[in-house]
């Protein structure tokens, strides 16, 4: 009962990993990256499609994303999503193709995308104890009822502090790395 207890709260927690890894791939660096734009929404004849199944997203140089349309009717409607998308990016259009010139990161900027960076790593760190809370009330529930006994709960809490602990410290990793990135000129 108490493996199955902690293999129920293991995929919520991963989910939290991967999730906290889409939204560090998402923030600024000061490269060129595909990434950057995978998350925008294209308007395609009507339909919300996201940007990398309507065209290739290329990087031909650390500064600059080359988006080319496989249709050449959704060039404008790439650049507006991109302009909509919040990203800070200007693009241009230039009858071909999408190109976003992405500029010099200033060290004010570098400081409030690490801050950005911290600030989703706490969010994720309450997703972990959320997941926790409800594996540790699990196990208290089914102590009380008799499922298990009073040394299964606690060697099921100790079992969670050393999950968490675990998913914790990767997600420091994951910030410390990101945060290195970002401050790298």
């Amino acid at each position: 009962m108490l493996d199955k207890i902690l293999a129920d709260a293991k995929p919520k927690m991963e989910a939290g990993i991967e999730h906290f890894k889409d939204e560090l791939r998402s923030i600024h660096t000061g490269r060129a990256s595909s990434s950057l734009v995978d998350d925008v929404m294209v308007s395609y004849y009507g339909n919300s499609t996201p940007l990398k199944q309507v065209a290739s997203v290329t990087t031909p140089d650390s500064n600059m994303i080359s988006i080319q349309p496989w249709d050449k009717g959704v060039l404008g409607d790439i650049e507006l999503a991109i302009r909509n998308a919040n990203l800070g990016f200007n693009p241009i259009n230039d009858g071909h193709q999408v190109r976003i010139v992405l500029p010099p990161l200033t060290e004010e900027r570098r400081k409030e995308y690490v801050k950005t960076v911290g600030q989703k790593a706490e969010v994720v760190k309450i997703t972990m104890r959320n997941a926790r809370k409800e594996a540790w009330d699990k196990i208290q529930s089914s102590q009380k009822s008799g499922e298990l006994t009073e040394d299964d709960k606690y060697r099921g809490e100790d079992r969670l502090n050393k999950l968490i602990d675990d998913y914790n410290k990767q997600i420091e990793e994951l910030s410390k790395k990101k945060e290195k990135d970002i401050m790298t000129i």
